[in-house]
């Protein structure tokens, strides 16, 4: 069994010279296989999340603008063109597989501001709980050189790092990684498991993917990417984009490179809850919830005795027992002024409470690290 078919969700990466022709235009045969391959991997219970470039260079031909370098509003202008063309040729080739397409647009905030975060994970998590294939880009028609992701290798690994991935695929004009750049040195040896991205693993990337014509990634931003996903326990699996059906040709035995993760999606991210994000308040519980958390159950609201602090939705927050020593961290859904409001009630009662519900839970198991626990 391959990383591929052994994956539960994946992100998969499209760049601009996979997608866009030589002439500009949405190369449709291509599209429509690998939209059968998708619709294939989708029938066997995965699920796919699709990072897709190509709104600039389709922007670009339908407003005219000449093949020289772009200044940044003609960037703007041609991503606001052309993300509905990209959108379209999405639906039109998804259709035909039963597939329905969501259009998705992220900026670095999304990724890097908690609340956003989970916004954007939230929305995330409910399209794939409806079937539906997010197709995401990057919100160039508002993004600066300074503030931008810079290339959606980048954004593919924070996405899969968000949605806790367990493979990214990025398809390349190039089967993997190699010693050397291939197209210059014929003793250059294609590498096809990295166990681990050391700065000699690193430095093999330069060049080899700077004769594509369109796009503005390479070999050095797909490991840069992997790098990003290994630390989330997510693989990433580099693979030849240009030829019909690449997944089921990487299924098939084409040659790859898989990079192996650091650790597993769920370790890596109760270990950024645990060790990294600074808590904003604390919560008090009694026995019955504390051993309850011991045994890998949700903070109910029934549960917490008191409420320390001014955090909001989607903060970090202690767990302390009756004793006042720390029992786990977790990342609340409700803010301070509605926990204080929820306490001691019965989920049921939630919305009484507070007029709405943001769900049963005050942490869920998902979101809570225990203290002292290996993670």
């Amino acid at each position: 069994m391959t990383a591929l078919s052994r994956a539960q969700r994946l992100v998969i990466k499209v760049g601009s010279a996979l997608l866009v022709d030589e002439a500009g235009a949405v190369d449709r045969v291509w599209l429509a296989a690998f939209a059968a391959d998708l619709g294939r991997l989708r029938d066997r219970g995965q699920q796919l999340l699709i990072v897709s470039s190509g709104a600039i260079a389709l922007g670009r031909r339908r407003l005219g603008l000449s093949a020289a370098r772009l200044d940044l509003p003609s960037k703007q202008a041609a991503a606001a063109t052309g993300q509905s063309l990209l959108m379209h040729a999405w639906e039109e080739a998804l259709a035909p597989v039963g597939m329905t397409a969501a259009q998705v647009l992220l900026s670095p905030d999304d990724t890097e501001k908690r609340r956003r975060w989970l916004n954007a994970r939230a929305t995330l998590e409910r399209l794939l709980a409806l079937g539906v294939a997010p197709v995401i880009n990057e919100n160039d028609t508002v993004a600066t050189e300074e503030i931008r992701y810079g290339d959606n290798d980048r954004l593919a690994a924070r996405v899969a790092q968000m949605v806790g991935a367990d493979l990214l695929v990025l398809l390349s004009d190039i089967d993997g990684l190699y010693t050397a750049d291939p197209r210059r040195d014929a003793g250059a040896e294609h590498l096809p498991v990295v166990r681990q991205l050391t700065p000699a693993i690193e430095a093999m990337a330069g060049g080899v993917n700077e004769k594509a014509g369109v796009g503005s990634g390479g070999m050095a931003t797909k490991l840069a990417a992997a790098r990003i996903a290994a630390h989330a326990g997510c693989a990433t699996l580099i693979a030849l984009g240009a030829q019909p059906h690449p997944l089921a040709a990487v299924e098939a035995g084409q040659r790859t490179t898989l990079i192996e993760p650091a650790t597993t999606p769920a370790a890596a991210y109760k270990a950024w809850i645990a060790g990294t994000l600074k808590p904003q308040g604390a919560l008090t519980v009694d026995a019955g919830a504390a051993k309850a958390l011991a045994a890998g159950k949700s903070l109910l609201p029934a549960g917490v005795k008191g409420v320390e602090g001014r955090f909001e939705k989607g903060d970090a927050v202690v767990v302390r027992d009756e004793a006042g020593r720390e029992i786990a961290r977790g990342l609340s859904r409700y803010d301070a002024a509605e926990a204080e409001q929820i306490m001691g009630a019965r989920s049921a009662d939630i919305e009484a409470r507070l007029g709405y519900t943001a769900g049963a839970t005050l942490i869920h198991a998902d979101d809570l690290a225990l203290s002292g626990r290996s993670l």
